[in-house]
C-alpha cells in the first residue's frame, strides 16, 4: 500500500470519527432540551395544577436530508458551513392545550440560563399566507463533550392541538398531490386554518373562566384558614384551660 494511500484512508477515518461527533452533539442537545422541558412541564404542573403540554416530539434529520438541504440551499459542503446554516439539524415540536400556554412555555425556556434564543418567530400572531399557525425559535446551548465544549442549535416549535392537526392535515395533502394542490382545496386549508384558530381562541376564553372559578374557590379557603387563625372560631375546652389558669393565680 502507497504512502498516499495510507493518508487517504486516515483522512477517511478522521472524517467519519469527527461526522459522529457532529451528529451526536445534535443527539445529545436534544437529550438535554427534553429533560429540561420535563423538569419545567413538571414545575408549571405543581404551581398551575395542570399540565399545559400534550405532546413533545423530537427528530434528528438524518445526514441524507441534510446533504440535500446543503446542495438545495448551495451552501459549502463542510462541517462549519452546516452547523451555521442548517439550524434545524436537531428539531423538538411542543403540544400545548392553550395559546397562552406557548407564550408562557417558550418564555420559560428563554430564561433558562444556558439558554440562548439567536432566531425567534411568531407565526401565531403572523401566520403564513397558507393559514401555518405555530411558534418557531431557534436555541443555542452548550454541550459538554469529553475534550471541548460545543454550543449546538436546536429548533422548538410550539403550537396548540388545533394548530398541530391543521398542519398534520395540510402536510399530507401536499404531499398527496405532489405540492400540487388544486386551487379549491388551498382556500379550503386556508379557511379550516381560520376556524382551527377561533376554535383556540374559544377554549382559551373556557379556560380562563375555569381558572378564574378556582382561584375563586382557593381565596375562599384562604380566607377561612385565616379566620381560624384569627380566632374567629372558638374552642370551648381551649376557653376553659384559660379561665382555669386565671383563677388559679388568683
Amino acid at each position: 500500500m502507497s504512502i498516499e494511500n495510507i493518508f487517504e484512508i486516515k483522512e477517511m477515518k478522521d472524517m467519519k470519527v469527527e461526522l459522529m461527533r457532529f451528529m451526536m452533539a445534535y443527539k445529545f442537545a436534544l437529550d438535554e432540551m427534553n429533560t429540561k422541558i420535563n423538569i419545567l412541564k413538571e414545575e408549571f404542573n405543581y404551581i398551575h395544577d395542570y399540565n399545559p403540554i400534550e405532546h413533545v416530539k423530537s427528530r434528528l434529520k438524518t445526514p441524507e436530508s441534510i446533504i440535500q438541504k446543503v446542495y438545495r440551499k448551495g451552501y459549502d459542503f463542510n462541517l462549519h458551513s452546516i452547523k451555521e446554516n442548517v439550524r434545524d439539524i436537531a428539531g423538538i415540536r411542543i403540544t400545548c392545550s392553550f395559546q397562552s400556554d406557548i407564550y408562557e412555555l417558550s418564555r420559560m425556556i428563554a430564561n433558562q440560563k444556558d439558554v440562548t434564543v439567536v432566531d425567534y418567530k411568531d407565526y401565531i400572531k403572523n401566520p403564513k399566507p397558507n393559514g401555518y399557525q405555530s411558534l418557531h425559535f431557534i436555541v443555542q446551548i452548550p454541550i459538554f463533550m469529553s475534550d471541548r465544549e460545543e454550543l449546538t442549535y436546536v429548533e422548538v416549535q410550539i403550537r396548540t392541538i388545533a394548530m398541530d392537526f391543521w398542519a398534520s392535515l395540510e402536510h399530507k395533502i401536499f404531499y398527496k398531490y405532489n405540492k400540487e394542490v388544486p386551487e379549491h382545496m388551498i382556500a379550503e386549508l386556508k379557511e379550516a386554518s381560520v376556524m382551527a384558530d377561533k376554535l383556540d381562541r374559544k377554549m382559551e376564553r373556557l379556560h380562563k373562566e375555569i381558572s378564574e372559578i378556582k382561584q375563586a374557590e382557593r381565596n375562599k379557603d384562604e380566607r377561612l384558614l385565616l379566620d381560624l387563625s384569627n380566632g374567629n372560631f372558638t374552642f370551648p375546652f381551649l376557653e376553659n384551660f384559660i379561665q382555669k389558669t386565671m383563677d388559679d393565680k388568683k
